[in-house]
């Protein structure tokens, strides 16, 4: 993980958290273009697996079921899944988590994950639940939200 110039107490920090028994939920965050995700997606290459998922960006009339479809794209072109048709963020992160090893060290990254909650109100709960019933009961797993609207990331 050399490419990160200055980047050496960030690094050895996500070192610690793949080394974990437990999981972590993580939070990156800063202004665009900084290279936020591009530092993940290098700490990630000391994991088993990593999985890597984008919100689609914001316009007029982008609705909840682009979002999800824009994730089941994601998600199937990293797995074994099918594309699916998803109707909401619960049945989205339970096939994600199914699709997830069951051993070895997991890194989930939620990259720009204010535009995937754009359209649905109950993102955040949707994500917290997830985290609760399914991601933090699985060990060796790093989930990151990363973002640049930092009361979206960091609530």
């Amino acid at each position: 993980m050399n490419t990160f110039i200055g980047r050496e107490r960030e690094q050895a920090e996500f070192r610690e958290l793949l080394e974990k028994k437990n999981s972590s939920l993580v939070t990156c965050h800063g202004r665009r273009r900084i290279g936020k995700s591009r530092f993940i997606q290098q700490c990630a290459k000391q994991a088993n697996a990593f999985f890597e998922f984008s919100g689609l960006p914001p316009r007029p009339g982008l609705t909840k079921k682009e979002q999800l479809t824009a994730f089941s794209e994601q998600l199937s072109k990293q797995s074994k899944a099918p594309q699916l048709p998803l109707d909401n963020w619960s049945t989205a992160f339970q096939l994600l988590a199914s699709q997830l090893p069951p051993k070895g060290t997991v890194v989930v990254l939620f990259d720009e994950i204010s535009w995937m909650g754009i359209g649905e109100p109950d993102f955040a709960g949707y994500l917290k639940n997830a985290w609760d019933s399914l991601f933090s009961r699985r060990d060796r797993t790093v989930v990151v939200l990363c973002g640049s609207i930092i009361t979206f990331v960091s609530t």
